[in-house]
């Protein structure tokens, strides 16, 4: 048996793309990375990239152990970026311990990708609940349904709980749960990143000084 045929082998050192839709050149670069960051989610949103407001969340657990997995921007707001989920979702527990989390977002379309860090603290609760009255009901009433990262017997429990919620909140609005909220991400570093031909890739890097204004540096590919 040859090395491509061995089950135990997957190989994916043949998948390559060549990046040539752009750079990034000193000149261009805003003072503050805010304004770069709105104008390539705009920009991702008119190219029609799906869940162009997709983000991969790393969080840091009470082990020391590194977790991440994706979570949806929902606003950018005096200089801090903002999401929110359930409240005693893994994701919060391990911001409750460590309330610092990285993120990253990446538009293959347009070859690019932005990397943030930062710390975290809640939204205020009437932020929160405003937010939560826009959303969609079925959303509304799944965060009500939804242990979320809890065990659950069968996805049969789970609809039953979506049928007692929709039962209980029947004929009016539903109300923002106690355990669900935001979160708002003052980030401190950034790193935009934008793909060029040979991996010579541009690579600039904002950091938050201490007089809180920002400088950039260009990074080797």
């Amino acid at each position: 048996m040859g090395k491509m045929d061995d089950p135990k082998r997957v190989d994916l050192a043949g998948l390559r793309e060549r990046y040539t839709r752009g750079g990034l050149l000193e000149q261009d670069l805003p003072e503050n990375p805010l304004q770069l960051f709105r104008q390539w989610i705009e920009e991702a949103v008119k190219a029609s990239v799906a869940e162009s407001n997709a983000m991969s969340l790393s969080t840091v657990k009470p082990d020391g152990t590194p977790d991440a997995r994706m979570v949806l921007l929902k606003g950018i707001e005096d200089g801090s970026l903002l999401f929110f989920t359930n409240y005693d979702s893994e994701k919060s527990m391990d911001l409750e311990k460590h309330p610092h989390a990285a993120g990253c977002m990446w538009w293959p379309e347009l070859e690019r990708q932005i990397r943030f860090v930062g710390p975290v603290e809640k939204l205020a609760r009437t932020d929160s609940e405003e937010y939560f009255a826009r959303r969609p009901r079925e959303s509304q009433i799944g965060a009500w349904a939804s242990r979320q990262s809890k065990p659950i017997e069968s996805r049969d429990v789970l609809q039953r709980r979506v049928e007692e919620m929709e039962k209980r909140f029947e004929g009016s609005e539903v109300p923002c749960p106690e355990q669900w909220g935001g979160y708002r991400i003052l980030a401190r570093r950034f790193e935009f990143w934008q793909g060029r031909p040979g991996r010579l890739h541009d690579r600039i890097r904002y950091l938050l000084r201490q007089d809180a204004r920002w400088k950039f540096e260009r990074l080797s590919p």
